[in-house]
């Protein structure tokens, strides 16, 4: 469940991963142990993959749609992968944001590095799998690609992982349990910061102060 605090302004968070580096499931997790975060559901011009649903998944547009909506300048970010366009809707964003809400963009390398340009201030998070052994079983177990989708994948996935460095934090993920906590140790950290406590713990700070204030 959300609880967002709209006395603090929410913090944008990039989280990019290669494909079968566990991204999904480690988000998810977070948002099961933590409160006040969402996922941006993005805009994609592929079609759903099975029990994937519009809105809550995606948000499934066609590719003139998806056009139109860059060139209205209505996105933060947008990519075209594997044949098809991603991308993040400005507004939405901006919404929850302004709420309180820390909101999560699930995206690639090309995508943070829009981000980065547009929202200086965004906190990116790159996830590794362990190995390139792994990533491919990890892979192959989705039992949903043919053999050439998977070698085209993996070679994606090799060249993505090169821009791990242009990310402020890297979580490896091989032992799950271990990666989910190092994820939230990162959103906890971030909310601990002054400039956050500041307003989150303000009355706290107030009583604690007001001694010193009424003798100075």
């Amino acid at each position: 469940m959300t609880a967002p605090n709209p006395t603090v302004r929410g913090t944008l968070y990039i989280v990019s991963a290669p494909s079968g580096a566990g991204k999904t499931s480690l988000v998810a997790a977070l948002l099961e142990q933590e409160e006040g975060i969402e996922v941006s559901v993005s805009h994609t011009t592929r079609a759903p993959r099975p029990g994937e649903l519009d809105g809550q998944h995606y948000h499934f547009v066609t590719a003139e749609h998806f056009l139109g909506m860059i060139e209205d300048g209505q996105l933060l970010e947008h990519a075209k992968v594997f044949d098809n366009f991603y991308g993040t809707a400005r507004t939405s964003v901006e919404q929850r944001l302004e709420a309180g809400v820390d909101v999560i963009l699930e995206i690639d390398w090309q995508g943070a590095r829009q981000i980065r340009a547009a929202v200086p201030d965004a906190h990116s998070i790159f996830i590794l799998p362990p190995s390139r052994e792994e990533l491919e079983r990890r892979l192959r177990g989705r039992g949903q690609d043919s053999e050439e989708v998977i070698q085209r994948r993996l070679r994606d996935a090799e060249s993505d992982s090169t821009h791990f460095r242009e990310y402020d934090y890297t979580v490896v993920n091989s032992d799950f349990d271990q990666a989910v906590r190092d994820l939230t140790s990162i959103f906890r950290a971030n909310r601990l910061r002054t400039v956050e406590q500041e307003v989150r713990s303000a009355s706290t700070i107030r009583n604690l102060l007001a001694g010193a204030s009424g003798s100075a």
